[in-house]
């Protein structure tokens, strides 16, 4: 395990860009898991880390070893704690970071299924729960329109805690060209209307757009 003490580290550098800077993360393609849970999830549905950054306290915690065991192949650094801090996206540090390769999908699936279609989210604990609740109801295709919030940043990893590995999430989609096209019933959800969603009929393939 390679040991990085110094902050003059240029790889360290390049890190704390891609923990500081989503320009950085689209530019490279990457993002950043944090936290054990997530590399839990990442692992559990078959992903292969480009890295894994450990700190020294996270490199003794039992937890985060049973994680990786099994895993002796992965490529793992080690960091000071201070230096690993640095790097934290949470105000507590787990003390493990996994580098991911962004699974970008910008192209729509020939065949469309039970989905939902977010219009201009911003809020990204709002993106993370209901990619929590995709995960939980079977819903397996979540598209996000252009002007909606970074699906794979870190503050909605952290919300949807895992959910992006058990759901295909394609971001900038033209949902009205979806919603055209989409076999099943549309389900628009707005304030003020005078069906509830409890007397709707959901019986069949439906995409809820939110």
């Amino acid at each position: 395990m390679k040991q990085i003490t110094s902050a003059d580290n240029a790889y360290f550098k390049q890190l704390q860009k891609l923990a500081h800077s989503s320009r950085e993360r689209r530019l490279e393609g990457l993002s950043l898991l944090d936290g054990v849970h997530l590399l839990q999830a990442y692992l559990a549905h078959g992903g292969v880390p480009q890295r894994v950054l450990l700190s020294d306290t996270g490199a003794r915690n039992a937890g985060i070893l049973a994680a990786l065991k099994g895993f002796e192949s992965l490529d793992v650094m080690q960091f000071t704690d201070a230096l690993f801090n640095q790097l934290s996206s949470v105000a507590t540090p787990t003390g493990v970071i996994t580098v991911i390769k962004t699974p970008r999908l910008e192209t729509p699936p020939a065949v469309l299924e039970s989905c939902v279609m977010l219009e201009d989210v911003q809020d990204p604990g709002n993106i993370g729960s209901i990619l929590r609740s995709c995960a939980a109801a079977g819903v397996r295709q979540v598209f996000l329109s252009k002007a909606s919030a970074n699906a794979w940043s870190p503050r909605v990893l952290r919300a949807a805690m895992g959910a992006h590995f058990s759901t295909t999430v394609y971001e900038r989609m033209d949902l009205q060209a979806l919603a055209q096209r989409f076999p099943g019933q549309v389900l628009v959800t707005r304030q003020n209307v005078s069906r509830t969603i409890y007397a709707a009929n959901l019986t069949g393939d439906i995409a809820f757009i939110f």
